[in-house]
């Protein structure tokens, strides 16, 4: 096999023809098969696609990758899916092919009743505390850009994840990029096909299904939901995303092991669009190019500040779960379009930060950070904001600039509404950011921005991935403190059904 690297102009793709005759004059052959296998973006000087090529000659074996089959599970031993995100779904679909069939319970409403209760939310501050940015059918993800971006591989093999969007109709472009998206208004789409398929072949979905108990039976568990309906199921799969504060409870009480995680807490920053353009792409920046990103990680007095889920052409939405607090998040969708680019900027928050030995006492931190993020007399889920410049050098803005966020921002003194440590690690970061103009009173920073992980992690076995002192319980994703993000969250899913499969087969 040869590899070779082709590029491109950004913002226009190569097309098939264009590679075969690439690798016909690099190579001086025409029997050969070509295979694009990673494309980035090279903003180092001219703008430029990098492609990674992988070539094979006729004497050896290509092999692409394929899915395995779903099965018929009708009539099959039933499990127990609680969530219906990113851990759920994909765990959902690795029991079909597993011959198991998934039941999952969802909390909130269908991805399409949950757009109408997310626009409530945003035009009107009604927050329906089952049914918003963080719960319902395809979980926070599904209104966050849907980056596919991870870098962890040594829990399972990303291409399933990648692999089993392509074939709910994401766009085949995120099976090289090396940092896949796919947007917010296109994944709605994907989540419902994902779903017909699982019904298809003897699944289940049940909406508005929170569930309040799981108790033993002699050869499985018993689950109850709210509205008073019982499933019995040989196992179950909790995923229930990192803002279900009544399901660590619910597991407490039920003599789980559950220890406090670090997580980070910060702001929402926002640019303009046409700035990071700048910055990123050297001036070089010109319609038809991708919107451009950005990252960075800092220590500030040993401590990480970095950035987080990063929108390139985005908005900034309430992402709150219960009324009387404040939580944003950023979302995009497929072209990146919007005149503002968005990014968490968040400190690492540690245990030993908040004394004592209560396991979810880093989730009563953030609550606090939340609830103090109200700004008195201002309508629901406005947030505090302050210019970049004036929140460093402690003084209250006079004036805001225009923001994407449509439930409004409130010149407020986010530099003491935020915890000590997190504003003044943010006061220090901020000035240091090494990208061209980043620091500058153009930017506001919005608060807070604080689901980016469980403070909580389910204790589990490493091997079987069982539940500690939860026998027949399986804790995956975000939720359970072992995963962040779509295709992380994604991939523990699946282990935890396999895991499921293999126990239940002895």
């Amino acid at each position: 096999m040869y590899t070779l690297e082709l590029t491109s102009p950004l913002g226009i793709a190569l097309d098939d023809a264009y590679v075969a005759a690439a690798v016909r004059r690099e190579l001086r052959r025409d029997d050969l098969r070509a295979v694009v296998v990673k494309r980035s973006a090279d903003l180092r000087g001219k703008p430029l696609w990098r492609y990674r090529v992988d070539v094979y000659a006729p004497d050896e074996e290509y092999v692409p990758y394929t899915l395995p089959e779903y099965r018929d599970v009708h009539d099959a031993p039933a499990v127990a899916v609680v969530g219906a995100g990113p851990a759920g779904m994909f765990a959902a679909l690795r029991l079909l092919m597993e011959g198991l069939k998934p039941i999952i319970l969802e909390r909130g409403k269908s991805v399409h009743e949950r757009k109408k209760d997310i626009a409530a939310l945003s035009r009107n501050g009604v927050l329906d505390p089952e049914s918003n940015f963080c719960y319902g059918e395809g979980g926070a993800g599904t209104f966050s850009d849907g980056k596919l971006y991870t870098r962890s591989s040594k829990r399972g093999d990303n291409r399933e994840v990648l692999h089993q969007f392509v074939r709910f109709g994401a766009d085949p472009s995120i099976l090289i990029d090396a940092h896949p998206h796919i947007g917010s208004d296109r994944l709605p789409a994907i989540v419902e096909n994902i779903r017909n398929c699982i019904i298809e072949h003897g699944g289940e979905y049940h909406f508005s299904s929170k569930v309040v108990s799981i108790d033993d039976l002699p050869d499985g568990k018993l689950v109850r939901t709210a509205d008073g309906s019982a499933y019995d199921v040989r196992a179950v799969i909790l995923a229930t995303g990192h803002s279900a504060r009544d399901v660590y409870e619910m597991l407490l009480a039920r003599g789980g092991k559950l220890e406090a995680k670090g997580f980070a807490l910060g702001v929402r920053v926002e640019h303009p669009q046409s700035l990071i353009n700048a910055a990123q792409y050297h001036g070089a920046w010109r319609p038809g190019m991708p919107a451009a990103e950005y990252s960075f990680v800092q220590q500030v007095d040993g401590r990480g500040v970095f950035s987080f889920c990063m929108c390139p052409g985005g908005v900034l939405v309430p992402s709150s779960t219960e009324d009387g607090t404040v939580v944003l998040n950023g979302m995009s969708g497929s072209g990146r379009s919007s005149r503002w680019a968005n990014a968490g900027v968040v400190v690492q928050i540690e245990p030993e930060d908040v004394p004592g030995d209560d396991p979810l006492r880093l989730l009563d931190f953030q609550q606090e950070a939340e609830r103090r993020a109200v700004v008195p007399g201002s309508e629901p889920f406005a947030a505090p904001a302050q210019r970049m410049k004036d929140f460093c050098e402690g003084r209250i803005s006079s004036t805001l600039p225009e923001t994407s966020y449509k439930r409004g921002a409130v010149s407020s003194p986010l530099h003491e509404i935020l915890p000590p440590v997190v504003a003044g690690s943010l006061r220090k970061a901020f000035p240091k950011v090494g990208i061209r103009g980043y620091y500058t009173n153009e930017a506001l920073l919005l608060g807070v921005e604080s689901r980016t992980s469980s403070p909580v992690r389910i204790a589990r076995d490493p091997e079987t991935l069982c539940g500690t002192a939860l026998k027949g319980i399986y804790p995956a994703g975000e939720g359970a403190g072992y995963a962040g993000g779509i295709v992380s969250s994604a991939v523990d899913g699946i282990r935890a059904a396999m895991s499921v499969a293999a126990e239940l087969k002895k």
